[in-house]
């Protein structure tokens, strides 16, 4: 890995680039990052770059929380090497490249806070029995001018929504971030002006795991620098306004054994395991909304009738559902076939995001769960005796409730560890306390410029 990073830099060097970025996201989904200087990249690759191990308990607000057993004093470092397969030059950013970074314990073993390994045991868990899952994420963004301080004042356009005149005053910048994306090795399906304030979304494409985990935080970088350096800021906050509609970061996936999608089936139903697979992911869909839609403004996102899914459901092409099942088609083919969360958003750290939708969908196929029927309408709509006829439950949206999902669960827990399990715990905790007793609109904007 030495002599690839070596070669790497130099070719690197001889483009002009003068620093690498070695990223990785908090457990507040937040990107944090070292730049190494493009000499020092080698030796990066082979003894890591120091960083405290205070990162595992930072919250949303960068404090620091010690209400835990298991990180209680500011002492302890660990090694953040750069995986040098996924090294990029950032277009956007000509003199700087980025890596994602692995972190590991001193003495080069697995650091139990990393959540990348992490995402990476779950993924050969699953190939040990002979699965491959595939994931791409839909990003939703709002878009301001530089120096605004809110979006609600100064939305960077005005709509309509999915209108191509809402975007004539960002073509710049669209076309910008379409060559920077490209260039920077991430391949979208499309890109449009979406329903909510200023809003716009696009969609990359599925890949691996680990791979979707790193693009979405590349291709955070990148639309990021795309709007700089046109005057523009994003905020990829869960809500941008009290008011408005969310910023949702989509998650379709699907499950493959022997080359074969288990998800395709017939008609408007999965195949018998992708049907196990989706009912492990509603069963464990309270635990893992914990960790996919974490923080305190996700929680207010998740209301009735703004198709961000707030009943625990599953149906076929229903936009109202937190799992919304998209079967093949004639056109498609039946291998198209997947599963979108909706309940996930910027706040999730992405690795932990697909490490325990993961766990939770094979737990469902390792133990032949069954799927309920589907459900085509919203049960926002019905009245409470109509939604406990049918067993639908509201999801966690507190932080209390929240808590007690992701403890309850006997998959999610196992999936983050106990060391790390405590320590995101914590920081779900730090974040409860400073908001309590604040009103939305603090809140809400508290965080809008923090992912």
């Amino acid at each position: 890995m030495t002599k690839a990073a070596s070669a790497a830099a130099k070719d690197l060097a001889a483009t002009g680039v003068r620093g690498v970025h070695l990223a990785w996201a908090d457990n507040n989904g937040i990107p944090r990052s070292r730049v190494v200087p493009i000499g020092g990249l080698a030796d990066a690759a082979a003894r890591g770059v120091g960083i405290t191990s205070l990162f595992a308990v930072f919250d949303s607000h960068d404090a620091i929380t010690y209400d835990q057993p298991v990180l209680p004093t500011p002492s302890g470092d660990v090694r953040l090497v750069p995986v040098v397969e996924r090294l990029r030059r950032l277009s956007g950013q000509p003199a700087l490249a980025w890596a994602p970074g692995r972190q590991l314990d001193t003495d080069g073993s697995p650091w139990p806070y990393c959540q990348r390994s992490v995402l990476e045991r779950q993924v050969e868990a699953a190939a040990r029995q002979g699965m491959q899952l595939l994931a791409g994420y839909e990003l939703e963004f709002a878009v301001a001018p530089a120096g605004s301080v809110d979006i609600g004042s100064e939305p960077g356009h005005g709509g309509p929504a999915y209108s191509p005149h809402a975007l004539v005053p960002l073509d710049d910048f669209i076309a910008a971030l379409l060559h920077d994306l490209e260039a920077n090795g991430l391949r979208i399906g499309q890109l449009h002006a979406e329903y909510g304030l200023a809003q716009v979304e696009l969609s990359l494409a599925a890949t691996d795991p680990v791979s979707a985990a790193d693009d979405q935080l590349l291709a955070r970088q990148t639309i990021h620098a795309a709007a700089h350096a046109h005057g523009l800021r994003v905020s990829f906050a869960p809500l941008v306004t009290p008011q408005a509609a969310g910023n949702g970061w989509h998650l379709h996936t699907s499950i493959w054994r022997g080359g074969g999608n288990l998800l395709a089936g017939t008609g408007q139903w999965p195949g018998q395991q992708g049907a196990a697979y989706l009912a492990g992911l509603l069963r464990e869909l309270p635990a893992v909304t914990a960790v996919t839609a974490p923080s305190v403004p996700s929680g207010l996102r998740l209301r009735p009738g703004y198709f961000a899914s707030a009943y625990a459901f599953w149906g076929v092409q229903n936009r109202e559902a937190p799992l919304r099942y998209v079967p093949g088609s004639a056109l498609l083919g039946p291998e198209h076939a997947n599963v979108e969360l909706k309940p996930s958003d910027a706040s999730a750290n992405p690795y932990l995001a697909l490490a325990v939708l993961l766990a939770a969908g094979m737990a469902g196929i390792e133990q032949g769960l069954i799927l309920p029927e589907p459900i085509g309408q919203d049960p926002g709509t019905w009245t409470a005796r109509e939604r406990a006829a049918r067993g639908i439950e509201r999801l966690p949206v507190s932080p209390a409730e929240r808590d007690a999902a992701l403890t309850g669960s006997e998959v999610v827990p196992e999936v983050l560890g106990t060391d790390l399990l405590a320590a995101f715990r914590a920081v779900r905790a730090s974040d409860a306390a400073w908001a309590e007793g604040k009103e939305p609109a603090e809140i809400v904007h508290a965080h809008l410029w923090r992912y």
